[in-house]
């Protein structure tokens, strides 16, 4: 039988949109706490947009999956609509398939001009998602989503962008933690910290990036979007999607 993949995020931003109250969550290491709201109805895809033959709502959660039949023209996304986040923080529980990656899309933007592969074209900062434990190439690194930068900062590393360049200032967890930390064929918790050119990436409540930007490079503001991934067939589900402003904070 096959396992299904589950994802957790929770997304603080500054944001337009109206939404359902959850849960508050502490945050003591971002110094915020309170005002979350769902974004997920956990009944129906209200509130998103995307590709219908691939993005549905299966118990409780939302799957996203691609066959040889129903494939991806290029990477393609569900697109949070009426939300634009700013400052904020973005939780969500995730689990997905081994055999390719999907992502998490923040302070990003759908992509209506030119020739795009499909209508749901999304670029910007991508907090990758996968289902391995061994450095690299796991959850939370961060990806140039659609630009030149491609990988920007690697999960396990404190980094700033300086002269055209990454820096690395110091480690985070190393590749041992790291194992340690992720469930490999279960559900995870991811949560990103966005305050101003400063991006953090949490996994299973524990910092695992920490990105400063450059100034003329950051993204300050933009869409949430969920990626199915182009390419090899997939399918990623998520669950207890929400998001909370943190303002002036």
């Amino acid at each position: 039988m096959r396992l299904l993949p589950v994802c957790s995020v929770l997304v603080a931003c500054r944001l337009v949109a109206a939404a359902v109250p959850v849960a508050s969550s502490p945050a003591a290491e971002a110094g915020v706490t309170g005002g979350w709201r769902s974004l997920f109805d956990g009944t129906s895809l209200t509130g998103w947009d995307g590709d219908p033959r691939l993005w549905s709502v299966r118990d409780g959660v939302i799957h996203g999956e691609t066959t040889p039949e129903a494939h991806a023209q290029g990477n393609t996304f569900l697109i949070r609509k009426d939300l634009v986040v700013k400052d904020c923080e973005l939780r969500v529980v995730y689990r997905c398939c081994s055999a390719n990656n999907s992502g998490v899309q923040y302070r990003s933007r759908h992509i209506t001009d030119g020739t795009p592969k499909n209508p749901w074209g999304v670029r910007g900062y991508q907090h990758e998602l996968r289902n391995a434990a061994e450095l690299p190439d796991v959850t939370g690194f961060l990806y140039d989503e659609g630009g030149t930068r491609k990988r920007i900062c690697l999960a396990g590393e404190r980094a700033e962008w300086v002269d055209g360049e990454k820096r690395v200032t110091g480690e985070l967890i190393d590749a041992a933690a790291f194992a340690r930390l992720f469930k490999v064929d279960d559900w995870n918790e991811v949560r990103i910290v966005a305050q101003g050119d400063r991006v953090r990436h949490y996994l299973n409540g524990t910092l695992t990036l920490d990105f400063t930007d450059a100034a003329d490079l950051a993204l300050r503001e933009g869409i949430v979007a969920l990626q199915l991934h182009g390419g090899v067939p997939m399918w990623v589900e998520f669950k207890e999607i929400a998001v909370r402003d943190l303002g002036d904070e």
